[in-house]
């Protein structure tokens, strides 16, 4: 495609996003929170011509409960049936625009990944990269995270699992809103292998220290650091969105942990 294709165009910093009260009048179909806020921002033409012509290599198809992006119980996927081999699978969740999990792929094509993200521009960006790159060891996942973990994906099924940049949600009335809580860390037990890695990163301080708190307290996890942090994880990539949280002077936290044999 042309140099000038519209979905290579920078994608504007919009901050958090503001819940919209016209949500309070729809059908409730979920007891919790979720942890992602709907934009209401449109594909460019690449991004759907992407997604009508890449699609049905890479997006996995998802039986949906009652909301838009969940997931229906009982509609588990085998990994090996998806990739057409079995491999070592790791799993990004809040995967953006792909550059992270895209690059990873492409220097490891003998391992399986899968990006998790509820915003369908980044999945076809993430698709339209990853085509170019010929990389063919992707899957993508429109779907609300949790749900992947609790009815998708099979027990013991993932070796890494990983969360980087996830919406920090700092308005006091929103950080309900957080993926990582303690109501999150069965769900990535019940995904990960024995001795299978979570790996978290965030450049929101008050975020980092939640997440090693819930981390801290949580009986199938253990830290596989030394320390207050882990070093920065070598197989993530440097995103523009990590270089504008490194320019506004926030330190970025990792952390990795491993999860204990059943």
């Amino acid at each position: 495609m042309p140099d000038s294709d519209p979905s290579d165009a920078p994608v504007p910093d919009i901050g958090e996003p503001e819940i919209d009260d016209a949500e309070a009048d729809e059908p409730r179909y979920r007891e919790k929170p979720v942890s992602f806020a709907r934009r209401s921002g449109r594909m460019s033409d690449g991004q759907e011509r992407a997604w009508n012509a890449l699609g049905s290599f890479y997006s996995v198809p998802i039986e949906r409960d009652q909301a838009l992006l969940s997931v229906k119980p009982g509609s588990e996927v085998d990994p090996a049936a998806l990739f057409g081999r079995s491999a070592p699978l790791i799993v990004e969740i809040g995967s953006g625009q792909g550059h992270a999990i895209v690059a990873a792929a492409e220097a490891a094509p003998e391992k399986d990944f899968l990006a998790v993200e509820v915003f369908r521009a980044g999945l076809a960006r993430t698709m339209l990269d990853a085509d170019r790159a010929g990389v063919r060891n992707l899957r993508l996942v429109e779907a609300n995270a949790p749900e992947v973990l609790e009815h998708l994906l099979p027990a013991a099924s993932v070796d890494e699992l990983w969360i980087f940049f996830s919406d920090p949600w700092h308005k006091t009335r929103h950080t309900k809103r957080r993926l990582i809580s303690p109501d999150f860390t069965p769900l990535a037990a019940r995904v990960l292998t024995p001795g299978g890695v979570l790996r978290l990163a965030t450049d929101w301080e008050d975020y980092a220290r939640q997440m090693r708190e819930v981390l801290r307290d949580a009986a199938d996890f253990a830290p596989a650091f030394d320390g207050a942090w882990a070093p920065r994880f070598d197989g993530r990539v440097m995103t523009a969105f990590e270089r504008k949280g490194i320019a506004k002077g926030r330190e970025i936290r990792d952390l990795a942990y491993v999860r204990r044999g059943r």
